[in-house]
């Protein structure tokens, strides 16, 4: 096997090994306004058909004729790109249609002797479908059937999962709270021998705002499906020194949790900020910044435009940058 292909394979087959998953693309957001509040959207209330992958429950009628486009450029030579597009199902209900792109760039292949041979592609696609419906005034649900499609060199797979989604929303209050469970389903073509899981995921959303002032406050819970989160972690500054298994109460449960601050003055402009103590850990590793885990964004929705962008550097070797543009077709015509 090549040597660098049979990395991307062992990593895949030691994720499942250790109770992970070969699919945790299908957790990196498309929608820079949920980016910058620290990867935690599922109870963010936007006319923003790009909500649909944290929540199906958060496009309806509103996102009637709407068309979604993002970009990320994601740790190195990695580009991530979207489009969606959303339409209406009456007055109570919407549904939504879109593609992930997720290319890894080029890269060179040897042979056992390290000897160059070429180069080769790497690269995940998903095909998604929305539809929700509102069962009252406040309570809306919704339903997100995705296909993704992964293709390494000369290996590939394919899987097939669903999302379930509920949001509630009292405008008075300023209150919006969301469960959704993600990513149910399986593999239909393995890479190899090993089967391969989804990242399911159960979720917990709340966004209040904050009396009469323009911020919100978001925090969400997130890998509800187990308490402990152990992370691997350095005890010195010594490059040979071994990796420690970390977990504690504290840190397991601030691990599940991610929070976000939101300053929106109009419906026209917003600011947020977002910390994701599990990211953070995550990279605790020599080459961890002082970022890690933080994120920031911004966005401005004029006339039949919107436009956001958000910033987030996980580690020092890499940092990603998400543009999304989105405009609502039917006030252009």
């Amino acid at each position: 096997m090549l040597p660098v292909v049979a990395m991307l394979l062992a990593a895949v087959t030691a994720r499942a090994q250790d109770g992970s998953n070969a699919y945790s693309f299908l957790e990196i957001p498309t929608s820079s306004h949920v980016m910058a509040l620290g990867g935690g959207g599922i109870a963010l209330i936007d006319d923003d058909v790009a909500l649909a992958q944290e929540n199906p429950a958060l496009i309806g009628a509103e996102t009637d004729r709407q068309v979604a486009l993002g970009y990320m450029r994601w740790f190195g030579s990695a580009n991530f790109a979207s489009v969606r597009f959303g339409n209406s199902a009456g007055e109570r209900a919407g549904w939504a249609a879109g593609i992930r792109y997720l290319g890894y760039g080029d890269m060179t292949y040897t042979d056992a002797d390290g000897t160059p041979g070429g180069t080769f592609s790497a690269s995940d696609v998903v095909a998604e479908g929305t539809y929700s419906h509102d069962f009252t005034d406040r309570l809306r649900g919704g339903i997100n059937l995705k296909m993704a499609y992964s293709h390494y060199e000369q290996y590939s797979a394919f899987a097939m999962g669903v999302d379930l989604g509920l949001s509630y929303y009292d405008d008075e209050k300023r209150l919006s709270l969301a469960v959704v469970m993600a990513n149910a389903g399986g593999q239909l073509k393995r890479f190899n021998e090993t089967h391969d899981r989804l990242p399911f995921d159960l979720k917990l959303g709340y966004m209040q705002g904050l009396g009469s002032t323009p911020f919100s406050l978001a925090i969400t819970a997130t890998h509800l499906t187990k308490w402990k989160l152990p992370y691997m972690s350095y005890n010195s500054q010594e490059t040979e020194a071994a990796p420690e298994e970390k977990h504690g109460f504290a840190s397991d449960l601030f691990r599940h949790l991610i929070f976000g601050l939101q300053y929106a003055p109009s419906e026209r402009f917003y600011a947020a900020i977002g910390y994701n103590y599990k990211t953070r850990t995550d990279m605790a590793s020599y080459s961890r910044s002082f970022l890690s885990g933080w994120s920031a964004g911004i966005g401005l929705n004029v006339k039949a435009f919107r436009i956001g962008v958000a910033y987030a550097q996980p580690h020092r070797g890499g940092t990603s940058l998400m543009l999304n543009v989105a405009m609502n077709i039917g006030e252009l015509l």
